[in-house]
C-alpha cells in the first residue's frame, strides 16, 4: 500500500531503488534512477530523493558515491567494502588505498547472496582472474579462512613481501603454487611459510 503523501513518481523511484539493490547488491546512482524511471532530468531525480530521505525511506552520504541505503532492507545483508585486492601482479595491502581496517563502505547485498556468512568484501584491480569472469573493477565476497583446498580461489598474504593477491591455491611438491585465471599470465611457486591464506571467494559482483 502506497504511504500517504507519496506520489507515484516517487514510489516508482523507490521500488526502483530497492529492485536495483535486490539485482547488483549496491546502490544506483542517480543518473540509474534517471533512466530506469524515465525521469526527465537529474533534479527531479535529487528532489524525489530529498524527499524520501526527509521521510525516513532512505539514507545518503553526500560524500560518498552510490551512497543511498534503504532504512527496512527486507531480505538484505550489508558487507563491508574493505578496500583492492590485485588480480595480477601483487598489491600492498595495509595502505589507505588498498586494504584498510575500516571499510571504506557497506554494501547492501540479498541474503540470498550472502546465505547468511559474515563475508567482507574487496574491489579487484587486474586482469589475472578474466577467465574465472572476474574483471578489473568487479567485487569479490570474501569468506575469512585461513585454509585453502587445491583450486580454491584466495585472497593471499606474502609476508615476505608484504603484499596480497587474488588467486587459485594449490599445494605442489611442497610448494605453495598461485595460479591466475588468464592464459597470457604464468603461476608463481612460494615457500608455505611465506603464504597466509586471508579469504576465499565466495561470489562475485561485477561492475555495469
Amino acid at each position: 500500500m502506497r504511504q500517504p503523501g507519496l506520489n507515484t513518481t516517487r514510489e516508482k523511484v523507490y521500488r526502483f531503488i530497492r529492485s536495483f539493490f535486490q539485482e547488483h547488491g549496491y546502490a544506483p546512482t542517480v543518473r540509474d534512477i534517471l533512466r530506469g524511471c524515465g525521469i526527465s532530468s537529474t533534479a527531479v531525480v535529487q528532489h524525489h530523493l530529498n524527499v524520501l530521505e526527509r521521510e525516513g525511506r532512505i539514507r545518503r552520504d553526500p560524500e560518498v558515491f552510490r551512497s543511498i541505503q534503504l532504512t527496512d532492507p527486507v531480505g538484505t545483508s550489508t558487507v563491508p567494502l574493505l578496500g583492492t585486492i590485485a588480480a595480477g601482479e601483487p598489491i600492498p595491502v595495509p595502505t589507505g588505498e588498498t586494504w584498510t581496517a575500516e571499510p571504506l563502505e557497506t554494501l547492501q547485498l540479498p541474503e540470498e547472496l550472502t546465505q547468511g556468512r559474515q563475508l567482507y568484501a574487496l574491489r579487484v584491480k587486474g586482469l589475472s582472474m578474466m577467465d574465472a569472469l572476474i574483471d578489473d573493477g568487479d567485487i569479490v565476497l570474501m569468506e575469512p579462512v585461513d585454509t585453502a583446498e587445491n583450486g580454491d580461489m584466495v585472497a593471499v598474504w606474502l609476508k615476505s613481501e608484504q603484499e596480497a593477491t587474488l588467486k587459485r591455491f594449490y599445494l605442489e611438491k611442497g610448494k605453495v603454487c598461485l595460479r591466475p585465471a588468464n592464459r597470457l599470465m604464468g603461476p608463481v611457486y612460494l615457500d608455505p611459510e611465506n603464504v597466509e591464506v586471508q579469504g576465499k571467494v565466495a561470489a562475485v559482483i561485477r561492475k555495469l
